[in-house]
């Protein structure tokens, strides 16, 4: 961009000497010609100078009365277009202007020599950017007014590298951290700081799996040594509050004994995070001379009765780092000109008018989902029994699993029983809840489907049975099941009439050979299938299973849907003002057509054939392919922007350069998290076309007509309840509900309807982005 942007300054400069109609022009920095002061020229200069419009685009070269230097494009009082602006302090800015704003790309210097190359809005460093700092550090990402904000990654001088997120100038979310010597960090930041899960890999090969807090493990975590041993338990800085387990490795030159208070003393003595260097002064900061415009109650008049404006700006006061606070306006104002009385002292009103279009989409603040299973919580012991009773399948030692199954390993007969006493056991350890009994199924087939699906067995028992409690979904589903989510949104937990566990396990073998045989495939990953009979009178039997949550993520979903393809009750009768970002809707609630990136489609277009090939054949129907969408320009009031109108190609707000992107940052950057890799039907750059349906129509419209109206999402989706086969009670179902209304709109249709139809509508909702 910098090589695109010199081009452009050298030929303006080329055409301004060239030109020999304007009368008065100051001299360019870069030539020995005698300057005009801006204070001599009068209104009829400038007119001449500009042309008889006043309304056209000319090329001038400026000095202020305080030796400000401006050379570049002018619109009648304002620098517009491309231009360059040098202050007399020695900062610059180089690039696209609109009215006096700084507003595109461009390129911002110091002094000192740092340098911000980028996007700008109304004088802020917003957008993607990159900044290279004085002292040699270099950030590449997103900002949000004039902070690092978003995806970034950051090189500094000592050599260390981060890749990941940043809210408000410090690393937060999900991030990696490479320091010179090869030691690393993969996980979770809060305000700079290790915070939350995550991994810290050591050249040597030691390494710690678990919870952190303010930059030190915290929490339940597993520290693994190079020679094998490894260390489970309870971390804390404070001695007094570390507990756990050494399990020495089988070496007999290794040391029975181990420390852990070693990690905090000696293995993280050389793991400081570097400080990431100050932005001197921010460019929102800088003031424009602007001596040349007449007096501002004048100009103000002047401007508004030109643009015909009737709206009227309220004094605005700057914050002391250029930040607009105390902004209000009449409706009516679009708030384009946030940040003109940092620029241009009291100068207000509305440059352009409709920069953006008012949003026809306003979503809620999103909350968290369900109910924290607390101590007196009906379920509370069923929780604590389902917590055991993973930590023991899946800490048990094991022999090394391999992908490669025997038949046996299916038999529906291969079942694990466990006591689980009160008191404990030789194999158990002692719990507060009452006496219960455990049930694996299949466990050899689950550890190789978590291998296979890459969870590693610390994480994953970290997530189910760590310090936090589940979370239960305020109702059951339609088939009368619960759902548990666990703390981190990794896993949710279904229970299971026992009907259904006959069918998954009945398919389980070709199960495991499809999602082996396709890795990118969309059916619900399974990780455990489980049963707490609890004993005594009650004699009670709880079955169920852990599958994969598709809208983990560290995008907060906005909208989700859940669609079939048929019609009858496929409505939530919601008005658009009661829909919360965790209510499903359903196929008559979608108001919305998904493009896709080419090669995505067709990747897309394949797998779900695939996936409904292989649950045609395995005889399921009533499964539902659910969508979750995160819109990427949304307003704090919760008001979706729209990318623009559909004109038959990809806008750059979507794909830039060719390739997706992923909330303004390359997608080769998003190297820190195997989870957060954009997948298909996970993570994935895409837009959403607003669709809207007849109203006159006899039957109902499945998909709506395009209206043009774009918005740039990511987009998470996946193929779910694949665990319904089409038995006799289905096809009771399916005879009553044909009797009383058109059963090619019902969901309990035969497996090779439901797949033929389930396909053609999935292939009208999501198409090519051409």
């Amino acid at each position: 961009m910098s090589r695109e942007l010199n081009g452009i300054v050298k030929a303006w400069e080329l055409t301004v000497r060239k030109s020999a109609t304007a009368k008065k022009r100051a001299n360019s920095i870069f030539t020995p010609k005698s300057v005009a002061n801006v204070d001599d020229e009068d209104e009829d200069d400038d007119d001449e100078q500009c042309s008889s419009s006043t309304l056209e685009v000319c090329h001038v070269e400026k000095i202020f009365t305080n030796g400000d230097f401006y050379t570049g494009q002018w619109l009648e009082k304002f620098p517009h277009g491309i231009g360059k602006y040098l202050w007399i302090d020695g900062c610059m800015y180089v690039g696209e202007w609109i009215q006096g704003f700084t507003m595109g790309k461009g390129r911002f210097s110091w002094p000192s020599g740092a340098t911000y190359e980028g996007e700008f809005k109304t004088f802020y460093m917003d957008g993607k950017g990159t900044y290279i700092g004085s002292s040699g550090d270099t950030y590449k990402g997103s900002w949000v007014m004039n902070l690092k904000n978003g995806n970034g990654s950051e090189s500094f001088p000592n050599g260390d590298f981060y890749d990941g997120e940043w809210k408000k100038g410090l690393q937060n979310g999900h991030g990696r951290y490479q320091w010179k010597n090869g030691n690393h960090y993969l996980g979770q930041w809060k305000n700079g700081l290790f915070h939350g899960n995550g991994t810290m890999m050591w050249q040597n090969g030691n390494r710690y799996d678990g919870c952190w807090e303010d930059g030190l493990p915290k929490g339940n975590g597993t520290f693994r040594r190079c020679d094998g041993s490894f260390y489970v338990g309870v971390w804390s800085k404070d001695p007094n509050e570390q507990s756990g387990t050494y399990y020495p490795s089988g070496s007999c030159d290794n040391h029975l004994e181990w420390n852990p208070q070693e990690v905090f003393n000696i293995e993280l003595s050389d793991c400081k995070v570097c400080p990431c260097e100050d932005v001197s002064i921010y460019p929102s900061e800088k003031v424009l001379s602007m001596t040349v415009l007449e007096e501002d109650n004048k100009l103000k008049k002047h401007s508004l009765r030109r643009k015909g404006s009737k709206c009227k700006v309220k004094p605005r006061w700057s914050s002391v780092d250029g930040r607009l606070s105390n902004f209000s306006s009449e409706e009516g104002c679009n708030g384009f000109d946030v940040g003109r009385k940092s620029a241009f002292g009291e100068l207000g009103g509305n440059s352009v008018q409709n920069w953006h279009k008012s949003p026809r989409l306003t979503i809620k603040a999103p909350k968290k989902q369900g109910e924290t299973i607390s101590k007196g919580h009906k379920n509370y012991e069923l929780m604590l029994n389902l917590q055991l009773g993973i930590r023991h399948a899946v800490g048990r030692p094991a022999p090394s699993t391999s992908l490669d199954l025997k038949s046996s390993a299916f038999d529906p007969k291969e079942k694990v029983w466990t006591r689980f006493p009160a008191e404990g056991s030789k194999h158990t350890p002692p719990h507060p809840s009452c006496e219960f009994r455990w049930k694996d199924y299949c466990p050899a087939v689950f550890r190789a489907l978590r291998k296979l699906f890459k969870v590693d067995p610390a994480d994953y028992m970290i997530s189910i049975c760590g310090n936090d409690a589940l979370r239960e979904l305020s109702s059951p589903g339609k088939s009368g099941s619960f759902f548990y989510l666990t703390h981190d949104d990794r896993y949710m937990i279904k229970t299971m009439k026992k009907a259904e566990v006959k069918v998954f396990i009945k398919m389980l073998p070709a199960y495991y050979k499809h999602v082996r045989a396709f890795e990118n495939t969309l059916v619900t990953k399974f990780f455990g299938l489980h049963c707490v009979k609890l004993t005594g009178a009650a004699q009670k039997k709880v079955r169920f299973v852990i599958m994969g949550n598709i809208f983990c993520s560290q995008y907060v979903i906005h909208r989700r849907f859940d669609l079939k393809g048929s019609t009858f009750g496929r409505n939530t009768d919601k008005p658009e003002a009661d829909i919360e970002p965790t209510t499903t809707l359903k196929d008559l609630d979608l108001n919305f057509i998904f493009r896709l990136q080419k090669s995505w489609f067709q990747e897309f277009c394949r797998q779900v054939s695939r996936d409904c090939d292989f649950l045609e054949h395995e005889r399921i129907m009533d499964y539902s392919m659910l969508v979750g969408l995160h819109f990427r320009e949304t307003t704090p009031r919760g008001n979706v922007t729209p990318s623009g109108r559909n004109s038959g190609a990809c806008t750059p707000s979507a794909f830039d350069d060719g390739g997706p992107r992923l909330s303004g940052v390359d997608v080769d950057h998003l190297i820190i998290d195997p989870s957060r890799w954009i997948q298909l039907g996970i993570n994935m750059p895409a837009r959403a076309e607003m669709a809207l349906r007849k109203s006159n129509c006899e039957t109902p419209q499945l998909v709506g007509e395009p209206t043009g109206e774009l918005y740039d999402i990511i987009i998470f989706f996946g193929i779910i309840d694949i665990l319904q086969d089409y038995d006799i009670s289905k096809k009771l179902e399916h005879a009553y509900k044909s009797m009383h209304c058109d059963s090619t709109s019902i969901s309990a249709v035969d497996p090779r309807l439901y797949s033929k139809r389930f396909r053609e509508f999935i292939f009208r909702v999501f198409v090519e982005d051409t």
